[in-house]
């Protein structure tokens, strides 16, 4: 279980294909407090540590992830949003979020106000996930509040600390970010669809 409130970036220092799984090493802050067997939510999605060397650690993407999620098209030196599992008893600041991501969408639109961004993401409609007006989403494991939530868009605005201190500041028109759903909203969605 994941807040959505990002720890920290890491940058991909290796990329590893080994039949359908993909072995990504990642350099960062937080490795000397990480263990064999935790899951770290990179970009969102829930992935298991698996090797350990000094300030750099592996996880292993299987075809599964890799098809549904941004992580396949991860490359040498992109950086990542990473953030461990919450502990039972911390508080909640951002909201429920499991590291499975639903789907990708992509970047649409980019608008810097006076002292935010604008981002406008399109996604799949077809797959029934839904955002509201003031509800929760998680765009590459950050925890977001929705505005302008059409059928098949929606946007995010981006405080200057989110935008400094997540891979925002990396994403451009056409950048395919992952997305999860909010988790009360999937089963509301699934109870309307199984009624129909």
């Amino acid at each position: 279980m994941f807040t959505g409130i990002i720890e920290t970036l890491g940058h991909v220092t290796n990329l590893k294909q080994e039949l359908e799984n993909l072995h990504i090493t990642v350099e960062s802050t937080i490795t000397s407090e990480l263990k064999i067997d935790q899951s770290v939510a990179h970009n969102g999605v829930c992935l298991t540590i698996v090797n350990i060397d000094t300030n750099c650690y592996t996880v292993t993407a299987i075809k599964e992830t890799l098809d549904k999620t941004n992580i396949g098209n991860l490359e040498l030196f992109d950086t990542v949003n990473l953030e461990r599992a919450m502990k039972l008893g911390d508080r909640l600041d951002g909201h429920i979020v499991q590291g499975h991501v639903d789907q990708t969408a992509e970047c649409i639109s980019i608008k810097e106000t006076q002292g935010s961004w604008l981002f406008t993401f399109k996604y799949d409609s077809t797959l029934n996930n839904i955002t509201i007006e003031k509800g929760s989403i998680t765009v590459n494991g950050v925890s977001l509040t929705v505005v302008n939530s059409k059928r098949d868009t929606f946007s995010v605005a981006i405080i200057p600390y989110t935008y400094e201190h997540t891979n925002f500041k990396t994403f451009k028109i056409g950048s395919i970010i992952n997305l999860e759903f909010d988790v009360i909203g999937k089963y509301v969605s699934r109870l309307n669809a199984l009624k129909s």
